[in-house]
């Protein structure tokens, strides 16, 4: 409770401080001229002009920061942030107005320990600066007794409201029903009902799958459709025209020799140790049988993968080079020199060299080479590919005339084939307008596209001719599950009736205690929501979506209220609750002093203030 007593204070009492100082940065001071020097008031506590500009524009700086691109004014007045701001304003009037009736006020002790917390006035050593403090102060225009005044009713609404929300308490039994509900658990026994219960059903009328199609339009009717033409091209579309010479495949093999002619490698755990005498011994336990490679690892509190070395060369051993390549797989090697001192190796396996010669690499080289080359040639090709398109070239005369091929497709959001499936492709289509134009944009694999919206269709049922075959599935699959879900319900009788779930033949599955909000792979979730819903020893069928289950609620496990889960859901729930109450008392008081006192805004004032943001 104390905790969210001092975050309400902390947002909407102090926040107007925070506001002066914090949005100062990167804007300036802005002053007023004129007369008219406050927005409005609630009862006799004013809302300055000032006060209500640093707000706003602190807000919005806020939301620039968090989404990263600049916001105008008219975008903050369409997301509501001025009316956001406003009514922060006038709830932190209305506080202190109250405070200020109440006769509620801070001493000059609270108010200097007040300046002292805040950062802003704060030199290097984290003490009290007090030219930190005139020129922040100078710097948001305002002098040093209305700063001042301002903080001591700042101060004085904080106790006010502290006053209001301290000592607010749910009963436990509040607390206690909750935990009862979330805790409480559920023994129970269920099984799927197999299809081979059923027998096999009859073929449909026609009559039938029509009335089928009819009383489930909404599974057969096209979403609304951007019918888009497009082009593309990628590496892989002109690889096979795309020459590459001998010279070049040389080039290529003899600058990744390393990958065609390799040496024999090893395969190596290491251990290293402080001294040769300490190696010693290690390897003589080996010897000895008294120890594995792995006993040593886990006497330096180490794991197997902090040794493993991968495969190496000799050129990666370095002196230990001979003992390594010398040694049996699965024997230990050493101890030998290393730059980390005396190690042991383990062998694990022996790479034998390989040589790949040029001809045997030339078809890896050659696609590796054409598909490098195919991406260089679309790349040249971009420009022109963009200002025929800006000449009035056509999507499909534009096809005509390069490489790039055309087509056309029903964009409904989910579609996922050929050029479909790239990502930039997809976020184009989704955004793409009649007012467009095609532009040329890249694919992510090196190829290009671009596309056009030619029309926007309309949600509308697909002719029925045209879902025949679907409208049949699903029939089957429709029936299908209502007979499961009949047998379920006759099993669930004899179940009811005495009968085991092994007589009647059901594989069944058993549940020790699971909570309302248990998960299991297994479980089809409508049936941990029905056995919440069921007497002990009552059976019932229940349906999953296309699986039917037969289920037997046997016990209720009442929550275990001295488990240390019981105990962090009771103080979590404690926690939640008070702090809604203390949202709702402290909206209540806000509300309350608003009717009582009277909020009286200045819209002409307002709009002023508005101006310096256009």
């Amino acid at each position: 409770m104390a905790a969210k007593k001092s975050g309400i204070g902390k947002y909407f009492v102090w926040g107007l401080l925070g506001l002066l100082l914090l949005g100062l940065g990167g804007f300036g001071a802005t002053s007023f001229s004129g007369t008219v020097r406050s927005i409005g008031k609630v009862g006799e506590a004013e809302i300055s002009t000032s006060d209500y500009f640093r707000a706003l524009q602190s807000e919005m700086r806020n939301v620039q920061q968090r989404t990263g691109q600049a916001l105008s004014f008219q975008q903050a007045q369409s997301m509501g942030l001025t009316q956001q701001v406003l009514s922060q304003m006038v709830v932190t009037a209305a506080l202190e107005n109250e405070a200020a009736v109440l006769g509620i006020s801070v001493g000059d002790a609270r108010l200097a320990e007040d300046l002292r917390n805040i950062g802003a006035f704060q030199g290097v050593d984290g003490s009290f600066n007090r030219d930190a403090y005139k020129l922040t102060l100078e710097n948001a225009g305002l002098n040093e007794r209305a700063f001042e005044e301002k903080l001591r009713d700042e101060s004085a609404s904080t106790l006010l409201q502290g006053a209001v929300l301290a000592g607010v308490r749910l009963p436990d039994t509040y607390v206690n029903t909750l935990i009862g509900y979330t805790g409480e658990r559920r023994a129970f026994t269920w099984a799927e009902v197999d299809e081979s219960e059923l027998e096999v059903l009859p073929a449909p009328t026609e009559d039938e799958l029509r009335a089928h199609y009819e009383e489930n339009i909404a599974l057969f009717t096209r979403p609304e459709t951007k019918r888009l033409t497009y082009v593309w091209l990628t590496p892989e579309m002109i690889v096979d025209s795309v020459e590459v010479d001998e010279d070049s495949l040389r080039a290529a093999y003899d600058e990744r020799i390393e990958e065609f002619d390799l040496p024999e490698r090893r395969l190596v755990e290491r251990l290293v140790f402080n001294d040769q005498a300490a190696a010693e011994a290690a390897l003589a336990r080996i010897v000895a049988g008294e120890a594995v490679f792995e006993d040593l690892v886990d006497d330096r509190g180490l794991d197997l993968s902090d040794t493993d070395m991968g495969d190496v060369t000799r050129g990666d051993l370095g002196k230990a080079a001979d003992a390594v390549f010398d040694t049996d797989v699965g024997q230990v090697a050493g101890p030998a020199p290393t730059t980390l001192g005396p190690a042991l190796f383990r062998v694990n396996a022996v790479l034998p060299a390989q040589l790949t010669s040029f001809e045997e690499a030339i078809p890896a080289l050659r696609g590796e080479l054409a598909l490098d080359r195919a991406r260089r040639v679309i790349d040249t090709q971009m420009q022109s590919f963009d200002d025929e398109m800006a000449a009035g070239v056509t999507l499909d005369e534009l096809a005509a005339s390069t490489d790039l091929v055309a087509g056309t497709l029903g964009w409904i959001g989910e579609n996922d084939e050929d050029i479909a499936g790239y990502p930039a492709f997809r976020e184009a289509a989704d955004a793409v307008d009649l007012s467009d134009y095609p532009a040329i944009a890249q694919l992510g694999d090196g190829g290009v596209f671009a596309l056009r919206l030619d029309e926007i269709l309309d949600p509308e049922p697909f002719p029925y001719e045209e879902v025949e075959l679907r409208v049949q599935a699903d029939w089957r699959r429709a029936q299908k599950a209502d007979a499961l879900f009949a047998r379920a319900e006759a099993l669930a009788g004899e179940l009811g009736e005495g009968v085991t779930f092994d007589g009647a033949g059901l594989e069944a599955a058993t549940e020790d205690g699971l909570t309302r909000n248990a998960f299991g792979a297994d479980l089809p979730r409508p049936v941990l929501e029905a056995v919440f819903d069921m007497a002990p020893n009552e059976v019932r069928a229940v349906r999953a979506d296309d699986l039917a289950v037969v289920v037997r609620m046997d016990e209720i496990l009442a929550v275990d209220t001295d488990s240390e889960q019981s105990k962090q859901l009771a103080q979590l729930f404690r926690d939640q609750a008070a702090q809604d109450v203390a949202q709702d008392l402290f909206r209540a008081l806000s509300t309350d002093i608003q009717t009582r006192a009277g909020v009286e805004l200045d819209q002409p004032a307002i709009n002023a203030v508005h101006a310096n943001f256009q």
